[in-house]
């Protein structure tokens, strides 16, 4: 139901009675330099600023905050930066994904216990969308998405390069004695060119896509280049559309729906998303009460054409490339009736309305249904033995011929333990081996570190080998590639099949029937069992023993389990006194 009244307006419960306690919070906007006229009988809009120093992706968030404000303005409504934890990808040690659910808490705190009436979510870098959405549904408050959009290309010696996966093919070339000091330096400079998130379909880009796709951003909004003019236009009209969202009553209980929660999970699908999109989406689905599962992404998988020609999953294109050829707006009108489009969004239309006049310019770089890059979407989700709950693989970023595979497994215990053996050109390993990483997940890493893209040993790289078979219990960065199956679950760490295979074993892969398998004998298996013992928790105090008392599996979001909106009652408004 719309408000017409402004003292309906949650922030007038500060400001309006005529009491002590309000006389004190005018009073302090006073202090700031605020007249009454400026924040009375108007919406105030928190701008959730994820912005640092050290966050390259948002290093124009500052620039973008005045765009904000100045659309808030003019629609008639008051903003105030309210600064989020910079969960940064590139610095935050051992993980960023430690720190996503601390963003969430933080975020829906921020909202919950200060005076807004809407909120603008400004986040691109891996963990700020999920974190941010999170935490915003959980405080219930009108609230839109604001992408940072992609960097520009990389470019070096007239070659395009993309955000983590020419790092990774140059390392190996590096690696094998193929590239000078001088050519690995010049790449180095020229990967990451300017402001904005990776330019391949990574993990930013693809949950920047995943919010554009519930309806939480303006339309099209996640393909604008960050540097882009129509990114400073974009974000204005987001700071004008929240005022007239908390107007209309337009919370994200209405927006992220079943149908909200599907459509987003076939976009994902449709544009070789990142296998993080998986922890990250059910995560999100469960904040509004939706009951997203492993098995449903993966039916999705199976019925959705990859269709966006994005590198890592495609083979030539950037993000640049796909804003160029009609963004996020024209592949969702590629996808046609595959999309529920009568999911409300945060325009107060819906997402078929929204996609109206939708045109793909380059059909190269948007494939129709009938020339996809890859028949079926860009994940699957295996079974077995080795995963009972469930892990993930990219098919169309690896070899086919690994689509089905046996080989014996190269069992390491420790990220240090595997760096050094991979390294070892004497390491006995060939082609066919397994390598295996376990005790690298949500618990065991900790946190979930993205170190399921293992190293392809030496002695293999200088064969000329750029692909084998690789398991873990770890996540691996969206702009990775390469026959990786991620997120075994349960992990290792807490007693998990995975760890009790051990170096020798056979492992098969059988991904048409989504099979992985050890193939050990159950009475070994059990003998193995009851000599496991469990490894000594990661953390003794502080935020990080936090974590590990609450967090949940990778099947499960990873999300704590007391922040799932169906652990107990929402605090509800804050007294004030």
């Amino acid at each position: 139901m719309s408000k017409t009244d402004p003292k309906d307006l949650r922030s007038a419960r500060w400001f309006a009675p005529d009491d002590l306690r309000s006389f004190g919070h005018r009073s302090r906007m006073m202090q700031l330099g605020y007249s009454e006229e400026d924040f009375r009988d108007k919406p105030v809009i928190g701008v959730l600023s994820t912005w640092s120093e050290l966050n390259t992706c948002h290093s124009h968030f500052p620039e973008r905050v005045q765009n904000v404000k100045r659309g808030v303005t003019q629609a008639g409504g008051f903003a105030v930066e309210m600064p989020a934890l910079s969960v940064d990808e590139s610095f935050t040690k051992p993980t960023s994904m430690l720190y996503r659910n601390l963003l969430a808490i933080e975020t829906e705190e921020i909202i919950r216990s200060h005076p807004l009436d809407g909120v603008v979510l400004m986040g691109g870098c891996d963990k700020t969308t999920p974190g941010l959405v999170m935490g915003a549904i959980s405080a219930g408050v009108p609230m839109i998405y604001l992408p940072a959009g992609p960097m520009l290309r990389g470019n070096y010696a007239g070659k395009i390069l993309g955000s983590g996966s020419d790092a990774w093919k140059y390392w190996d070339e590096r690696r094998a004695g193929n590239l000078s000091e001088a050519k690995w330096v010049g790449i180095q400079g020229g990967i990451a060119r300017s402001a904005g998130t990776c330019m391949t379909m990574g993990t930013a880009a693809t949950m920047m896509a995943i919010a554009d796709a519930l309806g939480l951003s303006l339309p099209g909004a996640s393909s604008i280049p960050a540097v882009d003019s129509s990114h400073q236009r974009m974000s204005a009209a987001c700071g004008r559309r929240i005022v007239d969202m908390v107007w209309e009553d337009l919370t994200p209980d209405r927006i992220v729906t079943d149908a909200a929660c599907r459509n987003a999970a076939i976009v994902a699908m449709a544009t070789g998303c990142s296998t993080n999109a998986v922890v990250h989406l059910i995560a999100i689905a469960r904040r509004a009460g939706v009951d997203l599962t492993l098995d449903d992404l993966d039916e999705l998988g199976r019925s959705t054409p990859l269709v966006a020609n994005i590198r890592p999953s495609g083979s030539q294109y950037l993000m640049e490339d796909f804003y160029y050829a009609g963004g996020l707006r024209a592949l969702m009108r590629q996808l046609g009736d595959q999309l529920d489009g009568s999911a409300l969004t945060v325009t107060g239309r819906t997402l078929g309305e929204n996609l109206e006049g939708a045109e793909v310019y380059n059909d190269d770089v948007i494939r129709p249904l009938s020339n996809p890059v890859y028949k079926e979407g860009s994940l699957a989700v295996l079974r077995g033995n080795l995963c009972p709950d469930g892990a993930v693989i990219k098919p169309a970023a690896c070899d086919p011929k690994f689509h089905v595979h046996e080989g014996p497994a190269l069992v390491f215990d420790s990220y240090p333990e595997m760096k050094a053996a991979v390294e070892d050109e004497t390491l006995n390993v060939g082609p066919d081996h397994v390598l295996v990483l376990r005790n690298a997940g949500p618990l065991g890493g900790p946190g979930f570190p993205e170190w399921g893209m293992l190293p392809i040993p030496k002695a293999l790289v200088r064969q000329g080998y750029r692909d084998m078979l690789r398991i873990s219990d770890a996540r691996m960065s969206g702009t990775s590639y390469g026959a990786c199956i991620l997120h075994v679950a349960p992990e290792s760490f807490v007693g998990g099949p995975l760890a009790l295979l051990k170096t020798g074993d056979t492992v098969r892969l059988d991904l048409p029937n989504r099979r992985l398998d050890m193939l050990v004998e159950e009475h070994e298996l059990t003998r193995r069992r009851a000599a496991w013992k469990q490894p000594q928790a990661r953390f003794q105090r502080g935020y990080g023993y936090m974590f590990c008392q609450h967090v949940t599996q990778a099947d499960q979001g990873c999300d704590f389990d007391f922040l799932q909106s169906d652990f107990g009652r929402a605090a509800g408004e804050p007294d004030i006194f």
